[in-house]
């Protein structure tokens, strides 16, 4: 008869080793959520008028809320300069770009995005989407809704239009 025992013991034991071994080789607990809202500015120099001209453009963001899944990050901040062929009936190109976020914690984030700029009813709606690829939220995807209203079009025909401030929201997922 113990022969038969020590079979099963060493069975038993082996069964659970495995579920011990599979306990601890577990998914990983899904990433958290990070949304942030706050403000874009941006401003042209020369002023963007009707005939499209070579434009830089200096973009200032600040999420001044954020609501973090971990509970560490409550803002962040952005800007960036960059030069582009622009006029007033031409500012809904698409485009690829980096952008550096710096937390309230003091690390940052580098987004590798893709963009896409409609006009509706007077404001020009930009939708970023990508992927965090470097720093904090490294993987995470990206969402981006940037709204400019742009209340001074009459201005493409005289002195040009030189900036102007909207809302933006960003999810990290």
């Amino acid at each position: 008869m113990a022969w038969i025992r020590l079979p099963a013991l060493v069975a038993a034991g082996v069964l659970a080793a495995s579920a011990l071994t599979g306990t601890a080789q577990a998914a990983p607990a899904a990433l958290g959520l990070l949304q942030c809202q706050g403000t874009e500015s941006v401003s042209y120099s020369p002023s963007i008028i009707l005939t499209p001209r070579d434009i830089t453009i200096t973009t200032s963001g600040g999420f001044t809320s954020c609501v973090d899944s971990e509970g560490q990050v409550t803002s962040g901040s952005y800007g960036e300069t960059f030069t582009i062929a622009a006029g007033c009936n031409n500012l809904l190109d698409s485009f690829q770009a980096e952008r550096v976020v710096a937390w309230s914690t003091g690390d940052s984030s580098t987004l590798t995005v893709s963009g896409s700029t409609t006009a509706v009813l007077g404001q020009v709606v930009t939708t970023i989407t990508g992927t965090v690829t470097a720093g904090r939220f490294q993987g995470r995807t990206v969402l981006q809704t940037i709204t400019l209203p742009q209340t001074q079009l009459l201005q493409c025909l005289t002195t040009g239009l030189t900036g102007t401030t909207g809302l933006t929201t960003l999810t990290l997922a």
